[in-house]
């Protein structure tokens, strides 16, 4: 019953993904967003690409703070062995097992730690993620001038402190065993989010736009929120459609939009792909002395 339940939910992310796909085809011109593809400039990207990457390692690295935490004290080259190999479960293989699923199975199966310790750290790390998501997106939309966040610029200033002392609240409450590394995870991730937004600068600079960068970055870390979300295989379609409805609220062109989260998308894939060695050649944890 239980398989049979995992296999109705990849189905129907499979279903929303390709729905979603579908409705943004329908309201783009495929033609436009293609040649928005081709003619980007293959040297920004591959520069995007080494930041998506180093976004990526110092990910891995929180990551690998928590664990020495918990007394799980893996080498780094094991842990980017592991954190790539989720990478590829969260994009190719969501549904039954996703990439933090596993890295939790396997951290329980090698070491003696508490399972619930387990899940609190990697349910920490992503949260670490969108804290920093959101306080950029906090300090975008203060920045950014739109008829439609004017009235709100308050309550977004307001979010900002509120965010940070939440946070520290809820690591002193639930996750008190980590707190210790509260505030390097948080500087972490702060890095881990400058830079994917600088990677998306450098693929609107690839594709020759030169206006409105800050709302085309807020609409990054709108999608990348909405992303998170497990209603798509791998955020597929999800993401996509916030820059087309981003765009559409904010007056930016559709298909350009649409095109920069497409390459962002790609950009990650590939990256992800590689993950696919340690599918086949099994991780093998070491610690450290």
């Amino acid at each position: 019953m239980a398989n049979l339940r995992k296999k109705g939910i990849v189905v129907l992310k499979v279903l929303i993904s390709a729905a979603l796909i579908y409705f943004i085809f329908t309201k783009l011109n495929l033609e436009e967003v293609l040649v928005t593809l081709k003619k980007a400039n293959p040297l920004y990207l591959f520069i995007a690409l080494l930041l998506v990457v180093g976004s990526k390692i110092i990910a891995a690295l929180r990551l690998n703070l928590y664990f020495h935490e918990l007394e799980v004290r893996l080498t780094q080259k094991s842990n980017f062995k592991l954190y790539l190999l989720g990478m590829f479960y969260n994009l190719f293989l969501p549904g039954g097992i996703g990439g933090d699923a596993y890295k939790g199975y396997i951290i329980k199966k090698k070491f003696a730690v508490d399972t619930k310790k387990v899940i609190a750290v990697l349910v920490l790390d992503r949260l670490s993620g969108l804290l920093l998501i959101a306080l950029y997106t906090f300090i975008l939309a203060l920045v950014l001038q739109n008829s439609l966040l004017t009235d709100f610029k308050i309550l977004f200033a307001i979010a900002i402190p509120l965010g940070i002392a939440f946070f520290w609240f809820l690591n002193k409450k639930f996750f008190h065993f980590v707190l210790p590394v509260l505030w390097k995870s948080v500087g972490y991730s702060t890095l881990v989010q400058l830079f994917q937004l600088i990677s998306i600068l450098l693929i609107l600079k690839a594709i020759g736009i030169e206006t409105n960068m800050i709302a085309y970055l807020f609409i990054f870390l709108i999608s990348s929120i909405v992303s998170v979300i497990p209603l798509t295989i791998g955020g597929i379609g999800s993401r996509e459609v916030t820059f087309l409805y981003g765009a559409t609220l904010l007056g930016l062109d559709t298909n350009t939009s649409v095109g920069v989260s497409v390459l962002f998308f790609l950009i990650t894939a590939v990256i992800s792909l590689t993950g696919i060695y340690y599918h086949f050649k099994k991780v093998e944890l070491k610690t450290q002395e």
